[in-house]
């Protein structure tokens, strides 16, 4: 028994020392220099993302980075998934198997996948040109054609957005065939307004001006204006009032806060300067039905 166990182990090991030589040395190799070449090129794509992407000036550090690095991640996980197949099928090409069946398998699974997933191909490829080209990012106030709201998060098949209700919306990037980016390097404030036409339009031009740089200069609300709101045309002659144009720059996403505080403003400066803001209104005629009634004299008998 122990001279049939001392021959087996004799056997195999005149089969394994010499694969061990030159397979298991291949292999080995092959691990290892798949590990340096996966580390190298982890390394590039950082450093190419970091240099080719330039930063907006109006955006944050941290949307920036946070951008930057949904593209690293990509193109390294895209990366990492090519190697492993390759150096894999290497790996089993020295074990023996034979890999030409596995590719033509291979090619077939894909062809099916191909057919079954093209949505989910046509979500990511629309995602990675979203991300490529800055249509939006976190924190962006965006509209689509079936939803609108805050980005608050954006992965290479969907976008997620919470709108102003708090309802989170969930959009594949296939989906989307429009964008409205509302807060994209600047937001802008474009108010109407009306006025009766009675009304002194210097006077009115010279209030408004007056409220716009006042709050361009209030400092709550400086850091957040980028050109202070001021009279630009008389845009209508509506039914019952002069409707006057009123533009203004502000930081990407502010437009609404400061435009409801210039409403304010301008509604306590018309009041103290007597200027009448119309309203629609209507009148009402009430008439009156009088009833005659008719008395008949009956018949002297």
């Amino acid at each position: 028994m122990k001279d049939l166990f001392e021959k087996n182990i004799e056997k195999y090991g005149e089969l394994i020392i010499p694969w061990l030589l030159t397979s298991g040395v291949k292999i080995i190799f092959i691990i290892i220099a798949a590990l340096i070449l996966n580390k190298v090129i982890t390394s590039f794509i950082e450093k190419a993302v970091r240099i080719a992407v330039r930063p907006d000036k109006n955006s944050s550090a941290e949307a920036e980075a946070k951008r930057e690095d949904t593209l690293i991640q990509i193109f390294s996980t895209t990366s990492k998934i090519s190697i492993l197949l390759i150096t894999g099928l290497m790996v089993l090409q020295e074990f023996g198997v034979e890999i030409a069946p596995i590719l033509a398998a291979a090619g077939i699974v894909g062809l099916a996948f191909g057919f079954g997933g093209q949505y989910l191909i046509r979500d990511i490829i629309s995602g990675l040109f979203i991300i490529l080209e800055n249509q939006y990012r976190i924190g962006d106030i965006v509209s689509f054609d079936n939803a609108g709201g805050e980005v608050i998060e954006i992965s290479l098949r969907k976008t997620t957005l919470r709108d102003l209700d708090g309802t989170v919306h969930h959009i594949p990037h296939g989906e989307i065939k429009k964008v409205s980016n509302l807060s994209k390097d600047f937001s802008r404030i474009n108010i109407d307004m009306g006025v009766g036409y009675s009304s002194n339009l210097e006077h009115v031009i010279t209030v408004i001006n007056s409220v716009g740089t006042a709050l361009a200069n209030d400092p709550l609300w400086k850091n957040a204006i980028i050109a202070a709101p001021q009279f630009l045309r008389v845009n209508d002659f509506a039914d019952s009032a002069i409707m006057l144009k009123i533009l203004g720059e502000t930081l990407p996403s502010k437009q609404w806060e400061v435009a409801g505080e210039l409403r304010k403003r301008l509604k306590v400066a018309f009041d103290k300067e007597g200027i009448e803001i119309p309203f629609p209104q209507m009148t009402l005629h009430h008439v009156r039905e009088k009833t005659v009634e008719t008395e008949k004299e009956a018949p002297n008998n």
